[in-house]
């Protein structure tokens, strides 16, 4: 439809942003144009005069950090890194959504140079920038000193009225203003279309005064085709650094586009050939697709100032590590995600400790104590939950709340489970941090596709989820997770740990600790469980996420176990060894982790001779795999009921007594 507003004066720099996204939307026949030539003027404002970044190195640690959390609009940004200087040619964009181009349909941290998360998921860009900005506030906190700043950035995002109408946003943003994240800036394209069309039948919310009672710093609405007041406003946010800022913009999707523009015409799909050539000659662009002039290049290449502002920084650093030497090779470790140099010996240390105590006590609280004695050594290990904390068993005895005035190393979430996931994403992509998450293993449920965004992004973040199954009782069939487990092991790149006893637990945060393509999962009981002793060589062997605990001579069957389960295993080899069947007791704390070892390992463990009975608490269609068309599979395939554990065990058959007849039955 035409625009019903004056036209704004389209300066060559927004020209540039229009026609590269427009150009490569056409190219790919599939894209979103309508965002990148709504928020052109934003984008030029922001990127132009007031962006620290240096192009050259996007992994300079006190770069300002940028998100598009309304990611479907890439092309905004791709053509943002490709003008500004950074390592995005003309033939990537031209290559926009082609297979392995470095251009992807959706910004891919770790992709393409100069992302900053990978967006798409509405919502979750806002959530991460979040995280973002506290670990700024928190690093700032810790390691600057009088006369020495050497943590001072702010985290931008862009966001739309899908962002807003996702629920994850506004858990992240009521935390942002509670915790006082005064260098956050979100710009919000309030352009009132989405998919469907005009908003108005679905989305009517009074954003102003939503954010403003979330206690954040709200400036407009401002026109956002009007370069001085879009100036105006983020020089006003950057002036006060107590609240978070939402800036208004209104504008109109597809500016420039004189058929399709404030249409959900122009938001999914090329212009088309016609309307290309229009919008051409409505914003004054005269070159060829894909053509970008000198002296366009030349105002907004932002190399030599980017090294300007990063040499600076360098000398700054310098003279910090000067005068705190020891606080210098702290924050250098931190932020390039190196444990300390000690480590394996603190590591080996600690798990030597529990193996002495020899505890039965449920794996949660082994959880605790595996926390308790790795987190001294570790400054960087930033705990929350989503205010569970005491039955999660999350804080230890250094734990300090981090408030709006304070800092520390734990966090209160409250009932957040998808924006604390989303947040801990945001702490673990800026740096300096290794964040552990905590709720409910049911409730893994609402923070779904933050975990997936984890795994995506190959973020090291540690989840921990407790009261792993029916054993944690009277609470019932809603709290009790039956498929969440088995559900999780399909996400890829996600190792999920169910563990058996303290040991396991212990190992199971080492591994977590250590891995740094990836987040771990821990799966833990409510109830106790038994300790198992072990040989140096088994112990070893839970670090290949399956192994042989117990053997027998002979062995005729293989129990096949994890957490809870493993004990019921172990008993269930004593009523089979008295009954004359020896069988071979295997736990497999991690089967992700198991399934990644060659085949002679695995071989090993799980001889193909022999038949298998899987045990797990849980739904029993992946275990097939392991247990072979002759095998058996005891589980839960149904929801739970409310009642003791114990009897909640005994009905659902998941007893020694049941597990000795079904070996009985197969041998």
């Amino acid at each position: 439809m035409a625009i019903s507003r004056p036209l704004p004066a389209f300066s060559p720099f927004t020209g540039a942003i229009r026609a590269l996204a427009i150009d490569a939307v056409q190219k790919a026949n599939s894209g979103h144009p309508g965002m990148p030539m709504g928020m052109a003027e934003i984008a030029e404002v922001l990127w132009r005069h007031h962006l620290n970044h240096n192009p050259a190195n996007p992994k300079w640690s006190d770069r300002d950090r940028f998100v598009l959390s309304n990611g479907h609009g890439s092309m905004l940004i791709y053509a943002l890194l490709h003008l500004t200087g950074y390592d995005v040619s003309i033939d990537d964009l031209k290559n926009f959504r082609q297979f392995r181009s470095r251009t992807p349909g959706h910004p891919e941290v770790g992709h393409t140079p100069g992302i900053e998360t990978t967006t798409g998921p509405l919502g979750q860009g806002i959530t991460n920038a979040v995280g973002f900005a506290l670990a700024e506030k928190l690093l700032a906190g810790e390691f600057n000193r009088p006369g020495h700043t050497i943590v001072d950035h702010h985290t931008y995002v862009f966001l739309g009225d899908g962002c807003l109408m996702e629920g994850v946003s506004h858990e992240a943003a009521s935390l942002a203003g509670t915790w006082g994240l005064g260098k956050l800036i979100a710009y919000y394209d309030d352009n009132g279309i989405s998919i469907d069309g005009h908003v108005e039948g679905w989305f009517t919310d009074d954003t102003k005064g939503r954010f403003e009672a979330y206690g954040w710093n709200v400036i407009g609405p401002i026109d956002g085709h009007d370069a001085a007041a879009i100036d105006a406003a983020t020089v006003a946010a950057k002036a006060q650094s107590e609240k978070p800022t939402l800036i208004i913009c209104k504008t109109v999707i597809g500016m420039g586009s004189p058929n399709k523009a404030d249409s959900h015409d122009s938001h999914g799909a090329p212009l088309g050939a016609a309307e290309i050539e229009a919008v051409r000659e409505t914003i004054g662009w005269k070159h060829a697709p894909f053509e970008i002039p000198a002296d366009i290049y030349a105002g907004w290449n932002a190399k030599e100032a980017g090294a300007a502002r990063e040499a600076a920084w360098n000398d700054r650093f310098a003279a910090y590590r000067a005068t705190f030497p020891e606080l210098a090779a702290e924050f250098e470790r931190r932020m390039k995600g190196e444990l300390p140099g000690d480590w394996q010996a603190q590591r080996d240390a600690a798990i030597a400790k529990i193996i002495a105590k020899g505890e039965t006590i449920a794996s949660r609280k082994a959880s605790q104590n595996a926390i308790e004695a790795f987190a001294p050594a570790l400054p960087e290990l930033l705990g929350g939950s989503a205010d569970l904390a005491s039955s999660n068993l999350t804080r230890w005895s250094g734990s300090k709340t981090i408030t709006k005035t304070s800092g520390g190393n734990y966090l209160c979430y409250g009932v957040r489970e998808f924006g604390m996931t989303a947040i801990a994403n945001g702490l673990a992509l800026h740096g300096g941090f290794i964040p552990y998450t905590a709720t409910f293993l049911v409730f893994s449920d609402y923070a779904r596709n933050a975990i997936r965004m984890a795994a995506l992004m190959k973020q090291r973040q540690i989840m921990v989820y407790t009261h792993d199954s029916i054993g944690l009782g009277e609470d019932g069939p809603t709290h009790q997770p039956i498929e969440q487990i088995a559900s999780l092991r399909l996400i890829p790149n996600l190792d999920v740990w169910r563990p058996a006893d303290t040991v396991e637990t212990a190992q199971a945060w080492a591994n977590g600790l250590e891995r740094q393509d990836g987040p771990t999962l821990l799966a833990l009981s409510r109830q106790n469980l038994p300790f198992s002793p072990r040989s140096d060589e088994q112990l070893a062997d839970i670090r290949r996420g399956g192994y042989v605990l117990t053997d027998a001579d002979g062995a005729k069957a293989v129990l096949i176990a994890t957490g809870s389960e493993v004990g019921l295993a172990l008993e269930a080899q004593k009523l089979l060894a008295a009954a004359g069947i020896p069988v071979r007791v295997v736990s497999m704390p991690c089967t992700n982790l198991f399934d990644r070892q060659d085949q002679a390992y695995r071989d090993s463990v799980l001889p193909a001779g022999l038949p298998k009975v899987a045990i797990e608490a849980g739904v029993t269609g992946n275990w097939y795999r392991y247990v072979g068309g002759k095998g058996t599979v005891i589980g839960i395939d149904r929801f739970g009921e409310s009642a003791p554990a114990g009897e909640l065990f005994k009905f659902f058959g998941l007893t020694p007594d049941y597990v000795k007849k079904a070996v009985e039955e197969l041998v």
